[in-house]
């Protein structure tokens, strides 16, 4: 059994089971990281065109495209640590409308994939040996973060994590999204239906909050000035 396979079971023993699988997601600086998200989201087979953008004006005026299947992706920096990575794909119910009820499965949201983020955090910490590090990524707490309705409100600042009155740290994972068998299709124009947008916080983030190497409370933006890159020293 090789050390990852180790750590996956210590870890087992810090966080609740979920129905991921330790190496369903790539890292989130891949710039095919929200291609894998789009997959886990939707429960697809479907590979989607998958653009990594270096400007962050570019990723907010993106819209995903379900045929041919598009999604977007913008990674935030602190220095040279990615601490959150956004995405942009489509919602399960769209994909089977477009390719069939086979075509994807049950939906999941940001909160899930932020848990997922958790968990690797906590086996990267463990297969590093700092075992407090990772008793800590293990119980700060996923949010259940509502989605927005409007591109406004997901693109808006908040804080990517936080202390809680019940004194844990607290990472939130806002995003977007619109049910594509809901009414609202008939209404909406083309380019909005069926969006899922998410912000979803690093496991390079989860890891320095554990070790103290930075302070809760960071500030987002989507702002055109956001780093959206590494930053030299």
């Amino acid at each position: 059994m090789n050390v990852y396979r180790k750590s996956l079971m210590l870890v087992a023993a810090l966080l609740p089971v979920s129905g991921f699988t330790a190496d369903t997601l790539p890292d989130p600086t891949d710039p095919n990281f929200c291609q894998a998200v789009q997959q886990v989201m939707a429960d697809t087979d479907r590979v989607s065109t998958n653009v990594l953008f270096e400007d962050m004006p570019e990723y907010r005026h993106s819209k995903p495209i379900v045929d041919p299947l598009e999604t977007f992706q913008v990674v935030s920096y602190a220095g040279q640590v990615p601490i959150m990575v956004s995405c942009k794909v489509k919602g399960a119910a769209h994909i089977r409308d477009a390719y069939g009820e086979e075509a994807a499965g049950e939906q999941l949201f940001c909160p899930d994939i932020t848990a997922r983020l958790q968990e690797l955090a906590v086996a990267e910490l463990t297969m590093e040996g700092d075992m407090a590090a990772a008793s800590k990524a293990a119980v700060f707490v996923i949010d259940q973060n509502e989605p927005f309705m409007t591109g406004r409100d997901y693109l808006a600042d908040f804080e990517l994590s936080y202390t809680g009155d019940d004194g844990a740290v607290h990472i939130q994972s806002p995003g977007l999204f619109h049910d594509y068998d809901d009414w609202t299709t008939w209404i909406l124009p083309e380019k909005f239906e069926g969006q899922v947008y998410c912000h979803l916080a690093t496991p390079q983030y989860i890891k320095a909050l554990a070790r103290g190497e930075m302070a809760v409370g960071t500030v987002m933006t989507t702002a055109d000035d956001a780093p959206v890159t590494p930053q030299m020293p």
